[in-house]
């Protein structure tokens, strides 16, 4: 298999985002005088809900309201989630978030074997936009050739819509592309799509199945931050996952079994 592309997740994979994300759904509910305050535990949970405003929608029909009360709440989730991107955005820019071991080297790799890169995230626009710039300078947009965000498709992750808007976007089949994920939704959309997946977990999402995942590793790693135990036993020349070795493992996903058939699409 020849890989033309690399697609990124942004939350969790290209950095770990979710902590100041937390923060910023806090300081939006106290705005609101909500009395509400997500834990890190309790918002690990809600993360099996995909997409911000969904979350939220989520959580407040998870509470014992009365219906006219739910529908006051459903009818505040744009505002809430609004609130929250200012804050999150404020906080990015401030320089509060760095990308994860092995980001910047291997999409310079990628650039460098004149390989494409591309983003399909959940999270909206201004949030990627936020992030590329205050960790990769003036030059982060530049870089990835297709940005597929989540108010971009109809069906947020699991669903493979936001792969397929990318590989349509891209002009490329399947085949020709991996992506880079960090949880067990974002696997199943991916797979879903067609595409080979290398999985790299945080504390929001380690334990997750990701058996159909092409290869899982707990970091990208870099050569000053060595993988433990590699290489040798997944990597075989460094111990930290380069384009060259990604080329290398990189082959067509198993066939789906049936929950992720469900989502499959052909791109159109």
């Amino acid at each position: 298999m020849g890989i033309d592309a690399l697609i990124f997740d942004v939350d969790g994979t290209l950095a770990d985002t979710e902590e100041a994300h937390r923060v910023a759904f806090n300081l939006a509910f106290e705005r609101y005088s909500l009395g509400w305050s997500w834990s890190r535990a309790e918002y690990r949970g809600l993360l099996d809900v995909t997409g911000g405003k969904e979350r939220i929608a989520g959580y407040i029909q998870s509470l014992p309201l009365a219906a006219a009360d739910c529908r006051r709440l459903l009818d505040l989730v744009p505002h809430i989630h609004r609130e929250k991107t200012r804050f999150y955005s404020s906080m990015v820019n401030d320089g509060g978030i760095a990308l994860r071991d092995g980001v910047a080297r291997l999409l310079d790799e990628a650039l460098h074997a004149g390989r494409r890169l591309a983003i399909a995230s959940t999270t909206s626009a201004i949030n990627v936009d936020a992030l590329l710039h205050s960790t990769l300078g003036p030059r982060g947009l530049e870089m990835f050739s297709v940005i597929a965000c989540g108010d971009q498709v109809k069906h947020k992750k699991p669903a493979p819509d936001i792969y397929q808007l990318a590989l349509r976007t891209l002009g490329l089949t399947p085949d020709r592309a991996v992506a880079l994920e960090d949880s067990a939704n974002g696997l199943r959309a991916a797979v879903a799509a067609g595409l080979w997946t290398v999985i790299t977990p945080t504390f929001w999402t380690e334990g997750s199945d990701f058996s159909a995942a092409g290869l899982v590793l707990p970091r990208l790693g870099d050569p000053h931050k060595p993988l433990n135990d590699e290489p040798g036993r997944q990597l075989k020349s460094v111990a930290w996952l380069s384009f060259e070795e990604l080329a290398r493992h990189a082959r067509p996903p198993a066939p789906l079994d049936a929950v992720q058939a469900l989502y499959r699409r052909v791109p159109q």
